[in-house]
């Protein structure tokens, strides 16, 4: 191995992997031929690190049909959004069968509203610490999108990592989040690395993770392209430039401030609003091919605003704490505005 391979560790764990992860959350979009085919690739390219979920649909089942018979050469971290510590072992005994292991590396509680905890009401931590002791789990790690729970995580001391949207178009508040996961000794897995799309150079999204020692990013990956674009950094890791530096801070003053991230925690929507997609609409015109947007379908997705309620659910579940019907508003003006040829988005 060359020593420009770049490892991290994921905090107390034994987990040293290249800083190059696998969002597996993508894959439920592609065919299981296809599926298997990117994720072998993945593997023989030097990622060693696959993070699904129980709530991607078949991409645990996908893991499973690409690395049965070669589990030990692997990481597998995997999630349950579970509300009881019940429910969640019926969670953990569908990911083995459909991981076809008989252990996972990390198991992390998805996005839960609290932090779980020893001995509490829901019992959900107790149910990681059993299946921990019977060795069908190794660490216990969290994911959150909201900064309290997440805070709360590392301050109780009971978790292994934490996993948090952490791009260049975070704040203060995430880079002290990576902060005291170090100081806690605990592993920082970065979702969202290119801000669910936003970002569209994946060499600064890299160079900005690379900044921080601790961090495993995991890209989000459903196309052969994609994934060979991750895998040059691998033997060609990007460095913080100038040029890097000058593209980060314009895209942080385009997008600073009131943005959606599309984490769709706001869904589902009461008249059927794609609000994860429509409140960004505005960026996605401007920061991907545009007339992939201004079709029948989008016009049509985009046309449902205008039935809304403003019964603010979305905003009361925002974790960004957005003023989620008044971006839509805004989102849906600028959007015939840009279909009446009235602002060019070219």
């Amino acid at each position: 191995m060359g020593n420009h391979k770049v490892q991290v560790r994921l905090g107390s764990t034994d987990i040293v992997v290249n800083k190059n992860a696998f969002g597996a959350l993508p894959i439920q979009r592609v065919s299981a031929e296809a599926a298997v085919k990117l994720l072998r690739r993945a593997y023989e390219g030097g990622m060693r690190f696959f993070d699904t979920a129980r709530a991607y649909s078949d991409s645990e089942y996908k893991l499973g049909l690409a690395f049965e018979g070669m589990r030990e050469k692997i990481f597998i971290a995997t999630k349950s959004g579970a509300q009881t510590g019940e429910a969640m072992k019926k969670d953990l005994e569908t990911s083995l069968e459909m991981l076809r292991t008989d252990y996972i590396d990390i198991y992390q509680f998805h996005n839960p509203a609290f932090c779980p905890k020893t001995g509490d009401e829901s019992g959900l931590y107790d149910a990681a610490l059993e299946a921990k002791a019977a060795g069908k789990i190794r660490h216990i790690g969290i994911t959150n999108h909201r900064l309290g729970v997440a805070k709360e995580a590392i301050e109780s001391g009971l978790y292994e990592t934490l996993q948090f949207p952490f791009s260049y178009l975070a704040g203060d508040k995430e880079e002290e989040l990576v902060e005291g996961c170090k100081k806690a000794n605990m592993g920082f897995i970065a979702m969202k690395a290119l801000s669910g799309g936003l970002i569209t150079n994946s060499a600064a999204a890299y160079a900005h993770a690379a900044e921080f020692d601790n961090v495993l990013p995991i890209w989000g990956i459903q196309r052969e392209n994609e994934l060979e674009e991750f895998l040059s950094y691998i033997e060609n890791p990007p460095v913080m430039t100038d040029e890097i530096k000058a593209l980060i801070n314009q895209d942080r003053e385009e997008l600073c401030g009131e943005f959606c991230r599309g984490c769709g925690y706001c869904m589902p929507c009461p008249v059927g609003i794609e609000i994860n997609t429509c409140a960004r609409m505005s960026l996605l015109l401007r920061r991907s091919p545009s007339d992939g947007w201004l079709t029948d379908k989008a016009k049509e997705m985009m046309g449902k605003i205008e039935n809304c309620l403003h019964c603010n659910q979305c905003k009361a579940k925002c974790p960004y704490g957005l003023d989620t019907p008044n971006l839509l508003a805004r989102n849906l003006e600028d959007y015939k505005e840009v279909l009446d040829g009235k602002v060019s988005v070219k």
